[in-house]
């Protein structure tokens, strides 16, 4: 099974479904496709939009749930 973690490289985390894409553009991540934020890992780039310690983790726990219900 598919798993998130926030120290994985957005493109990392974009390989592994494409439905993870709504949690990212919801969270503010609207530059996907940069080649910048293709090499931030999942906390930088909440860092970068202004997400707390909690709101990244949040955000991970959300992919993963979504994560198993695929798998």
């Amino acid at each position: 099974m598919a798993r998130v973690q926030k120290d994985m490289l957005i493109k990392d985390v974009l390989q592994q479904d494409n439905g993870v894409i709504p949690f990212l553009l919801n969270a503010g991540m609207h530059c996907l496709g940069c080649p910048s934020a293709q090499g931030e890992t999942l906390e930088e780039a909440g860092m970068v939009h202004g997400m707390d310690t909690d709101e990244i983790d949040g955000l991970v726990d959300s992919i993963n749930d979504y994560l198993r219900t695929i798998a």
